[in-house]
């Protein structure tokens, strides 16, 4: 199954070297990839409902109808780097061919991406920027695989 961290914003520079380190890692164990989608287009506050929604169908629209969608989300559910590789075996296990991790954009995600999401996982109650939530998320993946494989780099 290819995994696949999408996430709505741009890239920053300054964080790329650590990218591409836990990218290549990760690629050791399974298919991965990353996408960046573009955000909707600035408008005011008050418009946080559009915005929402306008970044919600850029997702739906690239999502095939068997693709797992976890979303990475302050609400979601909070594992250890243990509980979260076995809950990440399960998932694998499904025979689907596609997992998708989404960072959602800054309002967060819309209704109808809640409704179509199998998962949230959360990393803090506290908010993160999307670019060092993809740095932890990338690390805590490789971590995940290290400890499916019995591989020395978690230490309990």
């Amino acid at each position: 199954m290819k995994i696949e961290l999408w996430q709505l914003g741009k890239n920053h520079a300054e964080i790329e070297p650590l990218i591409m380190l836990y990218e290549k890692r990760l690629k050791q164990y399974n298919p991965f990839g990353i996408e960046t989608l573009a955000e909707a287009k600035k408008m005011p506050d008050a418009q946080r409902e559009k915005i929402k929604q306008q970044e919600a169908a850029t997702v739906l629209k690239k999502l095939d109808a068997t693709d797992i969608l976890i979303l990475l989300d302050e609400k979601g559910k909070n594992y250890t780097s243990i509980q979260y590789a076995h809950q990440l075996q399960q998932w694998l296990n499904t025979g689907k061919k596609r997992m998708i991790f989404l960072i959602g954009g800054a309002y967060g995600f819309h209704e109808s991406i809640y409704q179509r999401q199998q998962a949230q996982i959360s990393f803090s109650a506290m908010t993160f920027s999307h670019q060092i939530i993809r740095v932890m998320f990338m690390e805590q993946l490789y971590r995940a695989f290290t400890i499916l494989n019995n591989e020395p780099y978690h230490h309990e």
